[in-house]
């Protein structure tokens, strides 16, 4: 096929066909009222974004009992990843598509290096609490030998420094310029097969996610009683929201983003794929109402913060296990005594003395033989 015809930033006309690495005005191909769509769009959630993920942090940094508990490490990794990546993400996109300025090779590869990290570290984030969240369900007994603060910082610096580094790779030499190789259609200067070594870890990453979730709805009605009706209803409410959002926020990104790597991609479907990534602008905007502000600890510490000069405050629960950590051994507990009807009073008992131990009421509560 012919080149196609792309005007560039004087008023010329610049050549975009296969692999014209140097050409940046090839990928900005949206017409003024997309541009200023997308710049209305990008604004308003960042904005948000910003807003709602510093409160987050705000209140996990002041309240001790929130830092002293593994999985708010997670959530507020969460609100880091999502808090930056708004920030680069929304500067850079309307800097590229709206601005059209037109960086050398390596600061453009050093700016999409802070998206790609960010947005690589909230996915990695989401990670570690399904990963949290998994195990309070699966081993909820041993949840606190399994998961403790030293290793949720471990793990979430670990998390943070494959991102870094796995961001870095196209400005340290693996780009389609420096290889000289197939380049992608939809990312300048990306070689598509550093973009397949991206989608397949982030699909492994969201696959694992939505597979953690499933496997949490599944156990919480598997042993259904009358008492756990209310909380299997709350449950399914976030595991479908945290679903729904994973779905609908990564799905049509990674969806255009394997059609890169096998089919032409035209201008229309990078139109498209302008407007699809404000979906992973979106997802960082609604993962502190799904993950922080529906946490009932963490809404009673806002309020603390909130009512502190009143002298009205709100005691947290000292336990070292979150409140949805505390639901669910609850519920598996529930499920256990539920299983081990016939299994003699001793098992009973345990269950009992685990059900009050994990629930927060006291970490050394002891129970009587019934």
């Amino acid at each position: 096929p012919l080149p196609r015809l792309q005007p560039d930033q004087d008023g010329g006309m610049t050549q975009c066909g296969e692999n014209f690495v140097d050409n940046m005005e090839c990928f900005m191909i949206l017409t003024p009222s997309q541009q200023l769509a997308v710049a209305v769009l990008a604004l308003t959630l960042g904005t948000f974004t910003v807003l709602e993920n510093l409160m987050v942090l705000y209140v996990i940094l002041q309240s001790q009992t929130l830092r002293s508990r593994p999985s708010y490490h997670f959530i507020g990794s969460l609100a880091v990843a999502d808090l930056i990546g708004s920030i680069i993400f929304v500067y850079s996109f309307l800097d590229f598509h709206v601005l059209h300025r037109k960086d050398s090779p390596d600061i453009f590869l050093f700016k999409l290096a802070g998206v790609i990290a960010s947005f690589t570290a909230s996915v990695g984030s989401l990670f570690l609490t399904a990963i949290d969240r998994y195990i309070s369900i699966h081993r909820p007994m041993a949840y606190k030998r399994i998961v403790t603060k030293t290793k949720a910082i471990i793990a979430f610096s670990m998390m943070w420094s494959i991102s870094i580094i796995i961001s870095f790779l196209p400005l340290l030499g693996w780009n389609c310029k420096r290889l000289n190789s197939v380049c992608s259609d939809i990312f300048p200067l990306i070689d598509q097969k550093y973009l397949m070594f991206w989608i397949g870890i982030t699909s492994i990453l969201v696959l694992f996610i939505i597979y953690a979730y499933m496997f949490i709805l599944w156990k919480a009605h598997h042993h259904r009683s009358v008492t756990q009706a209310r909380m299997d209803l709350r449950l399914a409410k976030t595991l479908v929201l945290i679903l729904v959002a994973l779905i609908i926020c990564w799905g049509p990104v990674l969806a255009i983003m394997v059609y890169d790597l096998f089919w032409k991609v035209n201008d229309f479907i990078k139109t498209v794929f302008a407007f699809c990534s404000m979906l992973c602008l979106l997802n960082s905007t609604v993962n502190p109402v799904i993950y922080a502000m529906r946490s009932k600890d963490l809404r009673r510490a806002f309020l603390n913060i909130c009512q502190v000069c009143r002298g009205t405050t709100q005691p947290l629960d000292n336990s070292g296990e979150s409140d949805w950590n505390s639901r669910s051994v609850r519920v598996t507990a529930g499920a256990a005594a539920k299983d081990g009807d016939g299994a003699g009073s001793v098992r009973t008992d345990r269950v009992k003395v685990a059900q009050v131990t994990l629930s927060g009421v006291t970490e050394t509560s002891t129970a009587e033989p019934v």
